[in-house]
């Protein structure tokens, strides 16, 4: 007698295909949404995936006639479910966007370095994680990346899919910081040519998935980092994280100035350290004088996203990896990070998709510095490896290539034949 494939079976062989890129099933990811048989030999499938290159659909549907081929179910109707390929905006003809499938690019900013933007950036995505929104956080902070402790990702080995690497995920967040692909501990001397370069990267060699939102946690000040990074992706909007000191308020003043030169929409003003909450007793008390940054909102036409209180919780998650909005929901920073969330997500949903870089591109040609060009056989030797350029494409030295990328021009720069 024939053999009759029952559904049963066909999703048995359902677990066989493997999202490409990955190491699971789509069964195991959950996309596999239906299966329908009417006879023996056909079969319906309904799929509803997370990316929308033509690409893997195309493999998918391939896997699937294949493993199902071989229990005799031939005649296969594979319908997919998947978001909109992303539209080129506008802009295009004179605007740049190197990551096209991020929705919106939020670049977290402040004038100095100690005031907070870290812990800042970390429980904002999280807070916008946990309301739903599919978030990622970018450490671009080359000097001292320190969300990896923050997320609880510190010596994790990256992953390298094809030649670029995977993100991590934590709480619901995609992440990738510069100081996953550095050694720890290592520190470099950057100089402008290479930043650019090493913020261009952290955009086009992670595998970003699609993101509603991407929070980009900035260098402190204002400077080549910020201008590429807002040359090389649309901002949807800046946030300015602050202390309330005149003195830091100043420095904030910068950070603002620089949104404006560059053409960025400001979402807030985050105010950090505001007052001290008492585990003891609860009460808050004024140390560093609060409420000061609601002036400098109405200076710059923006809003107070949140005043967070000193509160110990928020030190202790950091330190641990675990940030205090999702550990510690019911403390009183975290129902204030939620809140500064639910308005900075407001705020991105009523500027919709209007976010533009084409006034600021660069005249020079891409990654020069205006300041300064890099020697001949510098700019040569250092082509990008994101084509297939062949080099060494065995499997087992993928890895160590595709670190070896980042680290590369770094190096290349620190030479002394190559002073820029």
């Amino acid at each position: 007698g024939i053999y009759m494939a029952t559904i049963a079976d066909i999703k048995e062989e359902l677990n066989k295909v493997l999202y490409p890129g990955f190491q699971k099933s789509i069964v195991e990811f959950g996309f596999v949404k239906d299966v329908q048989s009417s006879d023996d030999s056909s079969a319906v499938i309904s799929l509803d995936i997370t990316s929308s290159a033509s690409e893997v659909e195309e493999e998918l549907k391939r896997d699937i006639n294949r493993v199902l081929g071989e229990i005799g179910v031939s005649n296969i109707t594979i319908n997919v479910v998947k978001p909109e390929a992303p539209k080129q905006q506008s802009n295009s003809t004179s605007g740049q966007n190197i990551a096209p499938q991020i929705k919106h690019f939020v670049m977290v900013s402040s004038g100095k370095g100690g005031v907070g933007k870290s812990t800042t950036t970390v429980n904002l995505a999280v807070a916008a994680a946990m309301q739903g929104k599919r978030v990622g956080i970018l450490d671009a902070d080359i000097y001292g990346p320190n969300i990896p402790r923050m997320m609880g990702l510190r010596g994790q080995e990256v992953e390298i899919v094809g030649n670029k690497a995977k993100p991590f995920s934590a709480y619901g967040v995609d992440v990738m910081s510069m100081g996953s692909l550095m050694e720890e501990g290592q520190s470099l001397i950057w100089r402008g040519a290479m930043i650019m370069k090493a913020i261009q990267q952290l955009l086009r060699d992670i595998l970003w998935e699609e993101l509603d939102i991407l929070f980009i946690d900035m260098p402190p000040g204002t400077g080549d980092a910020q201008l590429t990074l807002a040359q090389s992706v649309p901002v949807t909007c800046g946030v300015n994280v602050t202390t309330p000191q005149h003195v830091a308020l100043d420095d904030s003043r910068r950070s603002l100035d620089m949104f404006d030169k560059l053409h960025i929409p400001i979402g807030g003003i985050v105010e950090n350290m505001s007052g001290f909450i008492c585990p003891e007793c609860n009460t808050e008390s004024d140390i560093f004088g609060m409420g000061t940054c609601e002036e400098l909102a109405e200076q710059y036409n923006t809003q107070v996203l949140g005043n967070l209180p000193i509160e110990p919780a928020i030190r202790e998650g950091g330190d641990s990896g675990k940030p205090v909005v999702y550990f510690n929901p019911e403390s009183e920073s975290a129902k204030r990070y939620m809140k500064a969330s639910a308005k900075l997500i407001e705020y991105i949903d009523k500027i919709g998709d209007s976010a533009s870089n084409a006034e600021i591109q660069p005249t020079t040609a891409p990654g020069e510095s205006a300041c300064s060009t890099a020697s001949k056989g510098a700019s040569t030797s250092a082509h990008s490896h994101s084509g297939g350029c062949g080099c060494g494409s065995k499997q087992q030295e993928k890895i160590k290539r595709v670190k070896a990328l980042f680290i590369y021009f770094f190096l290349l720069f620190q030479s002394p034949s190559n002073q820029i």
